[in-house]
């Protein structure tokens, strides 16, 4: 017994030291144990404190960053309770427990006050201190138009060297910009269509959920550089609009891979950084890549998820794929944060009906929007009853259904399967058994039927008290994703690519 409290005591000093309770040294093989005697009411509804009590009660040591915070609050607690009767100072020190508690669960009322007053400012602060919150329009050249959505219209573009004038790059407007040496740092630009309605609000928006995801989930996303606003009419700028600038990490989406016509062949170079050897069975093979594609985008789901935000609009178009084989999260103008209701409306839906969960809205349409004050302190509750993540999750399981079932592919196949679906109830099973599209489910039903039995625990109706489809954090403990034979190869081909 007392080699297995040792840890826990030296772990202990590590964390937190009340001078009101005694702990044994590091090296002590004595238990833990108040140097107060406790009355026996307090005992009776306390008994004994854990060893590590701060740490799995708390949730918090000496490597969390809001470790220095909890050590104030908890001097000052110890100023606060001189004096005090052992009951008081228990009671007391139980409700600030719960309030942490409560603070520090999903979305994170703390870490939301956190990011809004202090890290936020901090950032505006160091961006507008090393100019990138003074970008201009001539600072960029425009390129090739990549896509068009309802309220922008995205092209590739690269940062003008200094040594190159406005009325150079003019005369080369036209040429790719990956075939003109002059210009070697690359962009994504993204023009907020002027005159459309709810256009500017959306573009607004989509700013600050890029800086906000940037300091909260930075690898889900591709990096923003920031937004600048045209100051004259010429070519694509239209003076007084407004352009959203992120750094190039690739120009192809998942979309653009699923419309090719041998997906997922078309992506596993990029996904492994070469053709995997020795699968011979294309669908074990198919099997591999999609399930590579899939732990990253619910990956990416589950960051974004902690910090209370939710997408709202996923789908392949949404997720671009970098050249290192990185699956990122983009298009963040329909997201909302539910922590502080920013970009929420109940009655209010911003995403792609071909893969929206059949509840329609994050939340139920009678739900109130208080104020953000008041948003943020209900937030938790909100949340637990719920569960608003699940929105997303149901996207990315059509998603895998996509990518698994090659006939889903096609726009037209995608609205007759959502038309079935809806018809049994959104229960994948019963699909199966009355479609008449005679779909291919070899992929999914490998190793036992995992993916299948993941893709009919994403593409469901959520149940009492809005849980029955699992979140990103549960589809991560899934045994589909437990068979990690994706990430072996991966890893493989990393090895292999570094001995060449």
């Amino acid at each position: 017994m007392a080699s297995i409290l040792r840890p826990t005591a030296t772990s202990l000093h590590k964390t937190l030291s009340l001078p009101w309770l005694s702990f044994p040294p590091p090296n002590s093989c004595a238990t833990f144990t108040p140097t107060r005697r406790r009355s026996s009411k307090c005992n009776a509804f306390f008994g004994e404190i854990p060893g590590d009590f701060f740490q799995n009660a708390v949730h918090i040591d000496d490597s969390n960053p809001l470790f220095p915070l909890l050590k104030f609050g908890v001097s000052q607690f110890e100023q606060f309770t001189v004096g005090l009767p052992e009951n008081g100072r228990w009671v007391i020190l139980t409700a600030t427990g719960l309030g942490w508690i409560y603070l520090t669960a999903r979305p994170g009322v703390l870490m939301g006050a956190i990011d809004t007053y202090i890290l936020a400012p901090l950032q505006l602060g160091f961006d507008s201190l090393i100019g990138r919150r003074n970008l201009k329009m001539s600072d960029f050249v425009v390129g090739e138009r990549l896509g068009e959505g309802s309220f922008g219209v995205v092209y590739s573009g690269a940062i003008v060297p200094k040594n190159i004038s406005v009325e150079e790059r003019v005369g080369k407007a036209k040429k790719r910009l990956e075939n003109d040496d002059r210009f070697k740092d690359r962009v994504i630009l993204k023009k907020v269509k002027v005159g459309t309605k709810g256009a500017e609000e959306f573009g607004d928006y989509e700013e600050w959920f890029n800086y906000r995801v940037s300091r909260a989930a930075p690898k889900s996303c591709a990096e923003f550089l920031g937004s600048f606003v045209a100051d004259r009419t010429r070519l694509e700028f239209t003076k007084g609009g407004k352009w959203l600038v992120w750094k190039f990490e690739g120009d192809r989406t998942l979309a653009n891979y699923l419309n090719g016509r041998n997906f997922p062949f078309n992506i596993e170079s990029v996904m492994f950084g070469r053709i995997l050897e020795g699968l011979n069975n294309p669908i074990k093979r198919s099997a591999l890549i999609i399930k590579q594609i899939m732990r990253q985008i619910i990956t990416s789901l589950k960051r974004i998820h902690d910090t209370g935000i939710v997408h709202r609009d996923i789908k392949p178009a949404n997720l671009v794929v970098t050249k290192k084989g990185q699956i990122k999260l983009i298009d963040f103008g329909a997201a909302t944060d539910l922590r502080i209701g920013k970009n929420y409306i109940p009655d209010s839906g911003l995403l792609d009906p071909d893969y929206c969960p059949p509840e329609l809205f994050v939340l139920p349409e009678e739900t109130p929007t208080p104020p953000e004050p008041i948003a943020a302190i209900l937030s938790p509750v909100l949340w637990q009853l719920n569960s608003p993540d699940l929105f997303d999750t149901y996207s990315a399981g059509i998603i895998l259904m996509q990518m698994a079932v090659p006939s889903l592919r096609s726009a037209a196949a995608l609205k007759n399967f959502n038309s079935e679906l809806k018809a049994v109830g959104h229960n994948l099973i019963k699909w199966r058994e009355v479609t008449r599209s005679r779909p291919d489910l070899r992929i999914l039903d490998l190793d036992s039927g995992r993916g299948w039995d993941l893709a009919t625990k994403l593409v469901s109706e959520r149940g009492f008290l809005r849980r029955g489809r699992l979140s990103a954090a549960a589809s991560l403990r899934h045994p589909y994703f437990l068979l990690g034979g994706d990430q072996a190869a991966a890893v493989l081909s990393k090895l292999s690519l570094n001995k060449q």
